[in-house]
């Protein structure tokens, strides 16, 4: 699972001069401090820091799933606590090298980053978000936000950052001597979701907190579930306090007049209809003048009601569930998650209590390595993982994933197991493997297209479970597809009927992404998103170190999609997902499909609803008729005209649950893009 950290770097800084006797801001922190990464449970990294003088010095590392990011930071501060300058080095998770440097000089604040190089003359005091620093940064900024008025301060490149006391609490000293008193807090508005971090009384860093990332004082690793814990309450809060106010519950039928119906089974667009809501199913499809008693009338205006779409490649989470909905993405396939976690959210979803799509659970299965992924359940042997097989089973998972710690070698067992008991089975390539074993075992469906293909470029020793996986693609653009290797593999798929699960988007993201420009498929809402989420859409993933691996990556993409076009052509089922979360990331996976692999516009909005229901076996979703589950959006113009249009929703019914986009955005940070429709209760 890709992890993305939702805790930002802050570089803070003033165009007020200072004294030289001025007491340093740092004169009570001087010394060393060291913080332990876990991700669920699993000793994953580090970051110390050296804080001597003026000057605060940081390395920061961790590794999960063969890759993280590696940082050094060196921040220089002002007696006022405001940095005056400020480097970063290092490599993000997915290797794009780390330049950053902001400096102060007078009244001229300058930065750069991955976007680019930014300035602005400074009047009176200034945040600034920076890109890439550890979240150690954090405990700067709360220095400054905790004497603010309302405890807000405008941030560059724009808009404000706001801290928020969250709550204090006491935990044992890990000396065993009393008690050590701490405040947790939040920080929003740089990004889409506040992050969330745990200062002790003396304004020292304690621990940085996600629901399954944390970084926290050495020496209270014991500790660190409870506060990983407390993150997943607080998101949960904030998400039930959401759902309160904009989730729109009607105590009668609700009709949507005047509207247009996509049929996903046949691919076409309805004359003008009224459809009608009753509870959580569709009642009827009447006239579009029809009317009844006593009912809800949101005005349609002649747009086009579409089925809620699925995201088959998902790790669910709240920060992500309701942004779906949103999107009109009503049903995820959960690729791999926290058991618990996933189960808290599922359940909370089903009663109503946070908005969130309808989850299919695959349970995640991985080999102890070095590089293992921290998630679902790790194995050691063969007969641990057929025991994950039964676990899963008895929780009532649709089927299972294997991943890339897996030894091969065991993958037909564990399939014959799993279909025994009629799970389904998908994964990644197993390290040292191939794609022509795991389709031999009898895998159900290959996921990621890369997996797929490193198996005609690689040597057998060459290690999948580091960052090889993405840097060996650069060898694809010299593939033959007509070659013996490449068929073998393809009449693989066709024979065994396999499907592909490419996640096309990601690796567009990866391949063709570049600093400073903006990422490609995010050019009609970038301008719609919350600063620090535009800046994140202006950087490379990969490092691409010169002309001849810029040229590599983007001829090694385009033979990406030359292999789905030729697994398309052959008849092999591709399954829609993103593994980016989502949302406008699903609405890109389908543009792609469209604009690349050739799809009709009416094809891929059948097989992102109609077909997916149908994979997945669930006949009460995927169409608009009577009798079926109230999942689908509202846009304004015509998605089989014009992909696009999906974009741009007016109004979501998820289960007879209504949600108007326009309300909910500005939460986020998101600009809205569209008009609420008229609602008469």
């Amino acid at each position: 699972m890709k992890l993305r950290l939702l805790i930002f770097g802050l570089i803070l800084l003033t165009g007020l001069s200072c004294k030289k006797e001025t007491v340093s801001s740092l004169a009570n922190y001087q010394g060393d401090e060291s913080y332990t990464v876990i991700i669920g449970e699993n000793k994953v990294g580090y970051l110390k820091t050296n804080t001597t003088g003026d000057t605060i010095n940081i390395d920061y590392d961790f590794k999960n799933n063969g890759r993280g990011p590696t940082m050094k930071e060196t921040i220089v501060l002002n007696p006022e606590g405001y940095p005056i300058d400020w480097k970063i080095t290092g490599n993000t998770t997915f290797g794009n090298a780390v330049d950053e440097h902001f400096s102060l000089e007078g009244e001229n604040a300058s930065w750069t980053d991955a976007t680019g190089t930014g300035s602005k003359t400074v009047t009176s005091p200034q945040l600034y978000v920076n890109q890439f620093g550890s979240p150690y940064s954090a405990v700067l900024a709360a220095r400054l936000l905790l004497d603010a008025p309302e405890n807000t301060l405008p941030v560059l490149p724009a808009g404000n950052l706001k801290l928020t006391k969250m709550e204090d609490l006491l935990i044992p000293k890990f000396s065993g001597d009393g008690e050590l008193a701490l405040t947790t807090y939040a920080l929003s508005g740089a990004d889409l979701n506040p992050s969330y971090f745990i200062l002790d009384s003396d304004q020292r860093f304690f621990a940085a907190i996600t629901p399954r990332f944390i970084m926290i004082r050495e020496g209270y690793e014991n500790v660190e579930k409870d506060m990983r814990e407390l993150a997943e309450n607080y998101s949960t809060h904030r998400y039930e306090t959401l759902q309160t106010e904009y989730a729109h519950n009607y105590d009668k039928k609700v009709r949507i007049q005047n509207v247009h119906v996509f049929d996903s089974k046949n691919m076409t667009v309805s004359d003008p209809v009224s459809v009608v809501v009753d509870g959580d199913k569709i009642a009827a499809i009447e006239a579009a003048d029809a009317s009844g008693d006593n009912e809800v009338v949101i005005a349609g205006n002649g747009g086009t009601l579409v089925p809620g779409l699925y995201e088959m490649h998902a790790h669910s989470g709240d920060n992500g569930a309701l942004l779906n909905v949103l999107a009109g993405v009503t049903s995820f396939r959960d690729m791999g998650n926290d058991t618990e976690v996933l189960a808290n959210l599922i359940d909370k979803i089903e009663k109503g209590v946070l908005a969130g799509p309808r989850i299919t659970r695959l349970g995640f299965i991985e080999g102890k390595s070095p590089f293992n992924s921290n998630n679902g359940i790790l194995v050691e042997t063969k007969e641990q993982a057929l025991a994950a097989v039964d676990t899963y089973d008895s929780l009532g998972f649709y089927g299972i994933k294997l991943y890339n710690s897996m030894n091969g070698d065991w993958a037909p067992a564990i399939v014959k197991k799993a279909h025994d008991k009629g799970l389904f089975v998908t994964g990644h390539v197993p390290a040292f493997s191939n794609a022509n074993a795991m389709l031999r075992a009898g895998y159900d469906e290959m996921t990621h297209i890369n997996q797929t293909m490193l198996g005609w470029v690689l040597e057998p020793e060459e290690d999948t479970r580091t960052l090889l996986r993405l840097t060996a693609m650069k060898r694809f653009p010299g593939l033959d597809l007509n070659s013996p290797k490449v068929q073998e593999t393809m009449n693989l798929f066709v024979n065994n009927k396999t499907a592909i699960d490419p996640t096309l988007a990601i690796h567009e993201k990866l391949m063709l992404s570049r600093n400073g420009e903006v990422a490609p498929g995010s050019e009609d809402y970038i301008d719609h998103m919350p600063p620090n989420a535009q800046r994140g859409l202006k950087v490379a993933m990969a490092q691409i170190a010169d002309t001849e691996e810029d040229k590599a990556y983007r001829e090694a993409y385009q033979k990406i999609v030359e292999t789905l076009k030729m697994m398309k052509d052959k008849g092999i089922f591709i399954v829609a997902g993103t593994d980016l979360g989502g949302a406008f990331n699903l609405h890109r996976e389908l543009e792609l499909y469209v604009d690349q692999l050739g799809f009709t516009n009416g094809e891929i909005l059948k097989r992102a609803t109609y077909d997916m229901a149908q994979y997945l076996g669930q006949d009460d979703l995927g169409t608009l008729e009577p009798g079926k589950l109230a999942d689908f959006f509202l846009v304004p113009g015509n998605p089989v005209e014009d992909i696009k249009a999906i974009k741009t929703i007016e109004m979501v019914s998820k289960g007879g649950t209504f949600y108007y986009p326009t309300e909910v955005y500005p939460e986020f940070g998101i600009t809205p893009f569209t008009e609420k429709p008229e609602v008469k209760e």
